[in-house]
């Protein structure tokens, strides 16, 4: 069994891509302004930090002169207790100590923003003291930095916030975008399917607001204006020769294989229902002679005229069909009792009376001699009930033109009318 593959949306993959691509926009923009953040801090630091070491070197430079270690200390803790000072030392020209200070730790949150501050920010730094041009000693600073940590620290949670506000603001645009190209696309191929599945050419895409998706929508649907103008000149030129295949191209009226699938269809319906069925069987009685008398086109005038009285003469759902020449055959269904059968031809028989105008001013007369043939009296196909009507045509025929006459079978007798 071979597995469907399934592929991914234009939408998911487009989606997919910008959340990518918002990530990493976002995680470089952070570790960007972070390292920013962190070396202007450094560099700010390490100045504020040689601020600090010169403004002691200026305090305790009389202390290490006289080599006070009390006042020196004094000194040094004055000003390192109110500056970002964790350790200062001071030394003597021969490097002997002469005042310590170091900040009083509170805990290990005390130690861990000392490490932070020591590994990010500043490094400890040395510091002359000059008296008079001459190096009497040195001062050695380690910075704490520790507000300077929780500053970072701070920008680091606005830089996150405003990150993350981009990226929600980049995702939501890119959001927007998406579907300004994916739902054109959806009903493009929408419209595309209805086409070809269910041949509606009649939907067409909505305009886009993008220019080139618009375009692309502009020309598919004037594609489908064509088709569906092509689609409907097809369909008339199929009705067109369906109706020339199954219709007498003279008079317009069905031919003999569209009348025999009406016939059959009918003899079905009445066999369910219990219905009787007639067929009529018509002969033109002088057209040969017109015929051969006022030529081909008087012969053709004369079948059209009784094609057009013997369809006036019909009951709604009653057909008539030229089967070839100059004979016609009807079917009567449903058909309540064999006298409406009779009736009608009567009414046929006497439509003929009225002179017929044929080509050159000439009036010509014609009669109708009709054999009627009832289902399932005289037959239960198609083909038995055409042949009792057409013999009992050449039976009226041969009684006297332009009269009817009923098939016969064992339960019915001949019935002749003449016209008076």
């Amino acid at each position: 069994m071979t597995d469907v593959k399934v592929r991914p949306t234009l939408r998911s993959v487009i989606g997919r891509g910008h959340l990518i691509l918002a990530l990493v926009a976002v995680t470089l923009a952070s570790v960007s302004l972070t390292l920013l953040g962190v070396l202007a801090l450094r560099v700010y630091a390490e100045h504020n930090l040689q601020l600090i070491a010169r403004s002691i070197t200026y305090t305790v430079e009389a202390a290490v002169v006289f080599n006070d270690s009390a006042a020196a200390t004094e000194a040094l803790s004055l000003i390192a207790s109110t500056e970002e000072v964790a350790e200062a030392e001071v030394f003597e020209a021969d490097g002997n100590l002469l005042a310590y200070w170091a900040r009083p730790e509170t805990g290990l949150l005390s130690r861990v923003e000392l490490a932070l501050a020591h590994t990010l920010l500043e490094q400890p730094i040395n510091q002359p003291i000059l008296h008079q041009g001459r190096t009497v000693g040195s001062i050695h600073l380690t910075g704490h930095g520790g507000s300077l940590l929780r500053f970072l620290l701070s920008g680091l949670a606005g830089i996150l916030i405003c990150t993350a506000l981009s990226a929600w603001v980049a995702l939501h645009l890119a959001r927007r975008l998406l579907r300004g190209i994916t739902v054109p696309l959806q009903s493009l191929a929408a419209v595309a399917h209805a086409a070809r599945s269910e041949r509606d050419f009649d939907r067409r895409v909505p305009p886009a607001r993008i220019a080139e998706l618009d375009s692309l929508g502009s020309d598919f649907n004037a594609l489908l204006g064509e088709m569906e103008a092509w689609h409907s000149h097809l369909q008339s030129e199929n009705e067109t020769l369906a109706h020339q295949a199954s219709h007498d191209s003279l008079t317009g009226l069905p031919n003999r294989a569209f009348f025999e699938g009406r016939l059959i269809r009918a003899l079905r319906g009445a066999a369910k229902v219990n219905e009787r069925v007639a067929v009529l069987f018509l002969d033109s009685d002088r057209f040969k002679d017109i015929n051969d008398t006022f030529g081909h086109a008087a012969g053709d005038a004369v079948l059209v005229a009784v094609a057009a009285r013997v369809r006036a003469q019909l009951r709604d759902g009653d057909l008539v069909a030229r089967l070839g020449g100059d004979e016609f055959a009807i079917l009567l269904a449903p058909l309540h009792k064999a006298e409406d059968a009779q009736r009608i031809a009567d009414k046929i028989i006497a439509s003929m009376d009225l002179p017929i105008d044929v080509p050159g001013g000439t009036q010509v007369v014609t009669s109708l001699s009709i054999g009627i043939a009832l289902y399932p009296e005289h037959g239960a196909t198609p083909g038995t009930l055409l042949n009792a009507a057409d013999a009992a045509m050449y039976q009226a025929k041969r009684l006297s033109q332009g009269g009817q006459h009923t098939a016969e079978s064992e339960h019915s007798a001949v019935n002749v009318q003449h016209r008076s």
